[in-house]
């Protein structure tokens, strides 16, 4: 084998996945797709993603989001000015053009410049998480619609365990999310550390635990499930806080947090817990008691109560959290406007933030 050849099969796993293997007999999902293997190997794909990730958040938030928020704002201030052009603020100096016409040349005051700066950068920031779990979560629907789980009655998916042969569809989602919050973990490390570091950064370590679990264990259609119900809410709530940070009429953020209330609401607190039930029940009921790494079986009354402990842990923390939610909601019945409850600086954030530094406390 020549030199070429040896950095081909060295390079395959960075750009394709690993471990292609026969589709089960009489497959209940995506019969016509392409089966793997989980494999050591995925971890080369994972990091491809990332580094196409990093490349797609930087393009959108210096090609895109970043130059509207800016044309958007300054604009408004600009808006701002012609209203009250005929008051003297100091803000203002004419200039002559040579043809002995005056054009009033606007100056910003360092605190506006301040202000819009700030706004952009939060709002291109925000603008790369709408734009992930928006594609994300749709990839997760065509998931959970392609396999047999369903929402109100996950019972199928612990039938037929192990699912060791994966559906293309469902390695790339489960790849897809793990390195995405790796990426956020490296996002996390190279920028300028904020008062809750320690706390996200503990969620992204266990988030990543969680679904390499899941992943090793073979509890993909689980973790599918799973995945799908805590991305929804997600898309809203960046959105909310990129209107906020348009300073668009209240009533656009607000709707927006709304609709996150709701969705987080529904996913979270109603089916979140009909997966925690089954879990707990149809686990333990379905699958045998067997730690056999040979044949893909790692259930074990330990590992049981272990996902059984963290989604119930999760649950608690999701419920203190939706307290905090309705605080929010009560300011915008008052009139005050969704703000976080947590700090002037940064808006509301998801709810795996403080679950997961628990759940080290308990793990």
């Amino acid at each position: 084998m020549d030199i070429s050849q040896r950095l081909s099969e060295y390079l395959l796993p960075f750009f394709s996945l690993s471990s292609p293997t026969s589709a089960p007999t009489n497959s209940d999902s995506f019969p016509n797709s392409q089966h793997y293997k989980t494999d050591p190997k995925d971890l080369c794909l994972v990091i491809t993603i990332i580094a196409v990730y990093a490349v797609l958040r930087d393009a959108l938030r210096l090609g895109v989001f970043e130059p509207f928020a800016r044309w958007k704002l300054t604009r408004d201030l600009l808006f701002e000015r012609k209203q009250h052009a005929g008051k003297s603020n100091g803000n203002a100096r004419v200039s002559s053009n040579g043809n002995g016409h005056s054009n009033p040349v606007v100056v910003f005051t360092k605190a506006e410049r301040r202000k819009v700066h700030r706004s952009v950068l939060r709002f291109a920031e925000q603008g790369w998480s709408v734009v992930y779990y928006t594609l994300q979560w749709g990839f997760g629907l065509y998931i959970y619609k392609n396999l047999p789980t369903k929402v109100l009655d996950p019972v199928d998916a612990w039938i037929g365990y192990p699912h060791i042969a994966l559906a293309a569809p469902v390695k790339i989602y489960y790849l897809s999310q793990l390195a995405f919050y790796l990426h956020q973990m490296l996002i996390l490390n190279a920028e300028a550390r904020r008062k809750d570091h320690v706390q996200m950064m503990t969620h992204h370590v266990i988030t990543v635990f969680l679904m390499w679990a899941s992943y090793y264990y073979n509890l993909t259609r689980i973790g599918c499930l799973i995945m799908l119900l805590m991305d929804l809410c997600d898309i809203f709530l960046p959105l909310a806080k990129m209107l906020r940070y348009l300073n668009l009429p209240q009533i656009y953020p607000d709707f927006t947090f709304g609709t996150f209330m709701v969705t987080w609401f529904v996913t979270r607190h109603v089916l979140f817990p009909i997966a925690i039930q089954s879990t707990i029940f149809d686990m333990a009921r379905l699958l045998p008691f067997d730690w056999d790494p040979e044949r893909g079986h790692y259930h074990t009354r330990g590992s049981h109560a272990m996902f059984c402990i963290c989604l119930l842990a999760l649950e608690v923390i999701q419920m203190i959290w939706f307290a905090m939610i309705v605080r929010v909601a009560w300011r915008v019945a008052t009139g005050k406007g969704a703000t976080d409850v947590r700090s002037d600086e940064e808006g509301f954030e998801s709810s795996f933030f403080l679950s997961c530094v628990l759940l080290t406390a308990i793990l």
